[in-house]
């Protein structure tokens, strides 16, 4: 019986965390309620509380999970593979959490929105070192004449900037392509060459 509690409980936290990612990526974290959360679980206000005492917990479960998640493509970059072909790898890992995580998208951009008040530390120490360490790899390629040279940070945030366009303004994407258009399969086309061009070492 205390096992079957236990995997009721677990699927029941997951139900709400699920519809706490919904509610906060539609309205953001000031706009979404308890009573809004509690309606898409299909729970009772009370029955919600059992699980979390407050959005503000359900919103820092699902940042504290997400944080992994979005780090994870970068982690990935091999410091001894072929420099192009890990950046370009890089470029669709990120465009493919994009597709595969809209909802997170729009959490974790809301979250920096509104100062990363909860995730500030995280910003400033992980993501920093991780970042730092991952540029010192692409400067030494490009040192080595093994990419085209540029700023290794601002590189990073504009593969950023054009992956996490297609979940954080998806809407926008879909009503100027329409449905008849494949927008993931064309986005990786696209900025797989755009990037290809942009980091292709100079010819000798």
């Amino acid at each position: 019986m205390a096992n079957d509690e236990t995997r009721i409980q677990k699927n029941r936290r997951a139900q709400i965390l699920d519809a706490g990612l919904e509610v906060f990526s539609a309205d953001g974290f000031r706009g979404a309620t308890l009573d809004g959360i509690a309606r898409a679980a299909g729970l009772s206000k009370p029955n919600l509380l059992y699980y979390f005492p407050s959005k503000e917990a359900i919103y820092r479960e699902l940042l504290d999970t997400l944080l992994d998640t979005w780090l994870d493509p970068l982690r990935a970059l091999d410091p001894d593979g072929e420099p192009l072909e890990e950046m370009l790898g890089y470029v669709r890992r990120k465009l493919r959490l994009s597709r595969d995580y809209p909802r997170e998208s729009r959490l974790f951009a809301g979250e920096i929105l509104r100062g990363a008040p909860l995730i500030e530390t995280v910003l400033g120490e992980e993501l920093r070192h991780l970042v730092d360490a991952h540029c010192a790899v692409i400067s030494a390629w490009m040192a080595a004449g093994r990419l085209a040279p540029s700023d290794p940070h601002h590189l990073i945030f504009s593969i950023w900037a054009l992956t996490q366009h297609y979940a954080d303004f998806e809407v926008q994407v879909a009503a100027v392509l329409g449905p008849e258009r494949d927008r993931w399969a064309e986005a990786e086309a696209h900025l797989t060459a755009h990037f290809r061009r942009v980091l292709a070492a100079p010819s000798v």
